[in-house]
């Protein structure tokens, strides 16, 4: 079988070959990823704080209603972290030519679900929240953020597609380039669209003429047109003649079942992973922290935008390591794996540690940033750092223990061990997030919000040990996802591909 366009391309170095040392390679591929991470978290973090200029009950609509969308978006994204694992994998095998059948893949299985999964899903928040018991006011403001969020969803999933499939190729500076564009585009939206015409006068920023201020929803509807953005760029340069010379990517543009049932058979356990993840926190946010009243959920929602800045630029070294994890295990090159996964842990775990001490020593004034606004009572700016500054004690105890789970889940991801590493979470969120939430808050109403906490914390560091010995048994290293040469010519043969 002749190779396909850019077959010859050069996966870097193989088995056995001279390499940089494993901090130089994991650095050097991480950073872009870091920076787009916490490019995304900035975006995250500034939409908050702009909301929180608005109202503290409005810092708890847009939580609430960004988590329970992103349970949503994130069980399609789940699949989509998948295409990272098979283009690496492929890419290390020096198969080049099966690369663009899973960027492919991953466009068409994004697409789908939005269609079929992220809108109806958005149709039904009225209902969902509604059964929350919340008040009206933040029940209005909960739906119409995490709608807009769903219904505007396939930018998300069509990003997350591309943005897999340049880290399993090891481009990652084309998907930082792309979130920088992108949350540039939602700052500037951001403040037209959320203070309008109004503007910020306690700050002296004149508003935007001709532009009813939108709230809540306008910072929903600045996120998705700057995930747009972020999605447009790679798309473009995956459609490029560049990428067609290199992978034959043009030709292979048809939906492909082979590589969509790879996707689903592996991705699916992620998906539940990470979707189901979502879904604990979601409830335990809006639920149980919510039991406490609008001023605590604030508390809450404030401690977790410092925690995004922790665990957000840890994923990008997890997506990291994913990669070259992936690259190794195709290179059938297992040792290689386990070193970038052990450099990546002391990496990871060393950057979380630090910033969990900062979140210990300065809690107050960090908190302060979100309960001081405008239009927030001086009481209730008071009650929403005493609250928080309880929460995040425990978010500072865990985070080492969450760089551990997010190193090995991630290195599980690239060896393609997916299934244990699922069902693993949602054993312990249900139990421990959910069960122990609950439990805390019926028979110890009196620790308040810190109850649902101290249980969500036992769960993080429950899952940091469990992965962490899941990775030192090795089962990953026997796995097997890409076709043999035989069955791959089998396959071509029956789908009528020239050799």
């Amino acid at each position: 079988m002749s190779p396909a366009p850019g077959a010859d391309a050069d996966p870097g170095p193989r088995p056995g070959a001279p390499a940089r040392s494993s901090v130089r390679e994991v650095w050097g591929l991480a950073w872009p990823t870091v920076v787009t991470m916490l490019s995304y978290t900035v975006m995250q973090f500034v939409d908050a704080l702009m909301v929180a200029q608005v109202g503290a009950v409005e810092v708890a609509a847009q939580g609430n209603g960004g988590v329970w969308a992103w349970a949503a978006v994130m069980s399609v994204v789940g699949v989509l972290t998948v295409v990272n694992t098979f283009v690496s994998q492929s890419l290390g095998a020096r198969r080049s030519h099966e690369v663009a059948r899973y960027g492919w893949a991953g466009l068409w299985l994004g697409t789908a679900s939005w269609a079929l999964l992220l809108v109806p899903f958005g149709l039904a928040m009225p209902a969902l929240f509604g059964a929350m018991g919340h008040g009206e006011r933040l029940v209005a403001m909960e739906t119409s953020y995490a709608q807009v969020l769903c219904l505007g969803g396939l930018a998300v999933t069509v990003g997350k597609a591309m943005s897999n499939f340049f880290f399993g190729i090891q481009r990652p500076g084309i998907i930082t380039g792309s979130a920088i564009a992108g949350n540039a585009v939602n700052l500037v939206l951001n403040y037209a669209l959320i203070f309008g015409r109004d503007g910020l006068p306690s700050l002296g920023l004149p508003g935007v003429q001709g532009v009813e201020p939108m709230g809540v929803t306008g910072a929903a509807i600045a996120t998705v047109i700057g995930s747009a953005v972020e999605a447009a760029i790679p798309l473009f340069v995956f459609l490029g003649r560049g990428m067609d010379a290199r992978f034959g990517v043009r030709a292979r543009w048809k939906p492909d079942l082979a590589a969509l049932r790879d996707l689903v058979r592996v991705g699916f356990p992620a998906a539940l992973q990470q979707g189901n993840e979502i879904v604990t926190w979601a409830i335990f946010m809006s639920v149980l922290v919510g039991t406490f009243g609008e001023v605590s959920l604030a508390a809450g929602w404030a401690t977790l935008r410092y925690m995004h800045v922790s665990f957000m630029p840890a994923f990008g070294f997890g997506i990291a390591i994913t990669s070259l994890v992936g690259r190794a295990i195709g290179a059938g090159d297992p040792s290689a794996a386990a070193r970038f996964a052990r450099t990546g842990l002391w990496m990871t775990a060393g950057y979380m540690t630090a910033w969990g001490a900062v979140m210990l020593a300065f809690r107050e004034p960090l908190l302060g940033v979100f309960a001081n606004g405008a239009n927030t009572p001086p009481d209730v700016a008071s009650e929403v750092v005493a609250i928080g500054s309880r929460l995040m004690v425990a978010a500072a105890v865990f985070q080492v223990f969450d760089a551990v789970g997010i190193v090995f889940a991630c290195a599980l991801r690239g060896a393609g061990d997916t299934l244990w590493p699922g069902v693993l979470t949602v054993v312990l969120s249900w139990s421990l997030i959910v069960g122990g939430g609950v439990a805390l808050v019926r028979l110890a109403p009196g620790l308040g919000a810190l109850g649902p906490w101290i249980a969500a914390s036992a769960y993080i560091v429950a899952l940091g040990i469990a992965l962490a010995w899941r990775w030192r048994r090795g089962a990953w290293r026997s796995i097997r996802l890409l076709e043999t040469p035989a069955e791959e010519a089998a396959r071509e043969a029956e789908a009528g591909i020239p050799g």
